[in-house]
């Protein structure tokens, strides 16, 4: 395994070998399972800007979730789009080619709708920076968005740039039976809910709300079912599943063994299911096949004509 210490000499790692794929902590070991030299994104770590102010920071691709988290609540901000296992020791380099996001996605949108800017090294060799580092940046292709979920088969990230939101001041978890008709009508509601999930086994819908601790009352009132601890959240971004399945919420009944979260979109099991991405384990990376776009074979082409890293089939 290659262990650059900069970005110089990440580009230098990338051309070292004829097939490479990147790896961080390896909390999801599937997604980078290939015949490839392994490049460790450990030493590329570290905070290398944060403006409170403006609300976004930079960070080398190694850099563990929790050191951002940190950093983050200490000024009152947190990434909305609750990025899965933290205390695990993911990095945001991880976060950002697996795209998996967690509960939080259902109100505030997921990895791909807070990154703002990267820099990667591509087949080639080349150190490219796309994006930018304010919010407001909608010039030309935006290859940012594009490597969310890549599993770095177009490039190595090797740091990357997040807007970020202030963090609520308060959170209150309600369980209740789970109803899809129910679930359906808090989701469309006026209360706004943060997270809508449904344990496994399908009887238990958890409903997150954030905002003022006294209208999270009035809201819970309204809403019924019973208050929880908060603490099941962390349960949740942790728990080590094994395969991630989009659906939608009519197959909410189909997925009584499995996590289902984000309002129904996605669901995560641990075993084997109809269709999805195995994150560990020594299934298929693509269970049940996946869909193909002309723009992949395109940008492969652009970025790594020369096929350094494995494909999205390996």
């Amino acid at each position: 395994m290659i262990s650059p210490a900069s970005l110089t000499e990440l580009r230098d790692a990338v051309l070292s070998a004829p097939r490479v794929i990147a790896v961080g902590a390896e909390t999801k070991p599937r997604l980078s399972a290939v015949d490839a030299v392994k490049i460790s994104m450990r030493q590329l770590s570290g905070i290398t800007e944060y403006d409170p102010s403006e609300f976004t920071f930079n960070a080398l691709a190694g850099t563990p979730v929790r050191e951002i988290i940190t950093a983050l609540e200490e000024k009152g901000q947190y990434l909305p789009f609750d990025p899965l296992l933290v205390e695990a020791g993911s990095t945001i380099g991880g976060v950002v080619a697996s795209g998996l996001s967690g509960p939080g996605r259902f109100r505030f949108g997921g990895v791909r709708d807070f990154i703002l800017g990267v820099r990667f090294v591509d087949g080639m060799g080349r150190l490219l920076r796309l994006g930018g580092k304010v919010v407001k940046n909608a010039a030309g292709f935006d290859v940012p968005k594009f490597l969310v979920g890549s599993l770095g088969r177009f490039g190595v990230i090797g740091e990357v740039t997040f807007k970020v939101f202030p963090k609520p001041a308060a959170t209150l978890t309600l369980s209740m039976p789970f109803e899809a008709d129910k679930m359906a009508r808090i989701a469309n509601s006026r209360f706004e809910a943060a997270a809508l999930d449904v344990l496994p086994g399908g009887e238990t819908l958890l409903v997150k709300l954030a905002g003022p601790g006294a209208a999270l009352e009035v809201l819970a009132r309204e809403i019924g079912g019973e208050i929880i601890d908060n603490t099941i959240w962390d349960e949740i971004r942790e728990t080590p599943w094994s395969y991630k399945t989009d659906i939608t919420p009519d197959q909410i009944s189909d997925f009584k063994a499995a996590h289902v979260s984000c309002g129904g979109s996605m669901a995560f099991s641990h075993s084997l299911p109809v269709r999805g991405m195995t994150l560990r384990g020594d299934a298929p990376l693509w269970i049940g096949g996946r869909p193909r776009f002309a723009i992949e074979a395109a940008v492969k082409q652009a970025l790594d004509p020369q096929q350094r890293f494995p494909t999205l089939d390996d």
